[in-house]
Formats: C-alpha cells, structure tokens, sequence
C-alpha cells in the first residue's frame, strides 16, 4: 500500500493538485508526468509562444518554477513532507523554441529529517541535448 502512495499515480494527483488552483504553481499545468515515484519525477511539455521571453526561447523564469515544483513532486514521492526552498539553482546551456519537447527529469538525492536535495535536467526531446540542470535543497521539518 505505502509502495502504491509513493508511485506514479501518487506523483500524477500532486501535480494535478497543486497545478489546478490559483495560485502561481498553475503555470505549470502544461507539464504531462511521464514517470515517477520513490523520488523521482519526469515529465515532458512542448514549449508554447507564451512560455517564451521576448528572444523567442524558454523563459528563463519559468524553466525555474518548472525545476522548483518537478523537484518538490519528486521529493513528496520519496514520502517527504514538501517542505519549504531553501535554495534554488539553475544553470541554462541552451535555449528552447516553439514546438520543442522538453523533458524534465528529477531525482531526490536526499530526503533527511530536516533537510532535503534534489537535482533536475531539463532537456530536448529529440535530440537529448541538455537545456538546463539544477536543483534546490528544501527544509522539511516543519513540525517543529
């Protein structure tokens, strides 16, 4: 039973939940998830004219949001509370343009009482080529 909460379908209801409301996580509500559970997290979407900024590629704030919730879904399949961001980090090596394929790969290196690591790619479909990677450390230990 604890296997099937952690899994896909578990991974699938977080990233509804948290997508349909109104607050600013909905951005995300293009990403399809693909793949997960028991820390991990994939998902793919195909960049849109408005996920671009004004020199026709991915927007550089929105490929963050995308790394900062995939990697939260990731950690809440590993059975972790999804914490609050202590750090954020993105590195981009390349753009993408409308109509790329772009899967995100996330994977929990760490989920610890207090603390938590994650790490993430970003990169194009067809032809593997790296867009961006990244991750974020999370504080978890909220009931405290």
């Amino acid at each position: 039973m604890a296997s099937t909460k952690k899994g896909l379908d578990f991974v699938k209801q977080v990233a509804d939940y948290l997508t349909k409301g109104k607050s600013f996580d909905r951005v995300t509500q293009m990403i399809k998830i693909t793949s997960g559970g028991d820390g991990r997290c994939v998902g793919e979407f195909t960049v849109a004219e408005e996920h671009l900024n004004r020199m026709g590629s991915l927007h550089g704030g929105l490929t963050a949001t995308i790394l900062d919730n995939v990697t939260t879904y990731a950690l809440m399949s590993k059975g972790s509370h999804p914490g609050v961001t202590s750090s954020l980090n993105v590195s981009y090596l390349t753009g993408a343009k409308p109509g790329d394929v772009v899967e995100v790969d996330a994977n929990t290196v760490r989920a610890g009482r207090k603390m938590a690591y994650i790490e993430c790619v970003l990169r194009r479909k067809s032809d593997g080529k790296v867009i961006a990677t990244g991750g974020q450390t999370k504080f978890v230990d909220l009931e405290s």
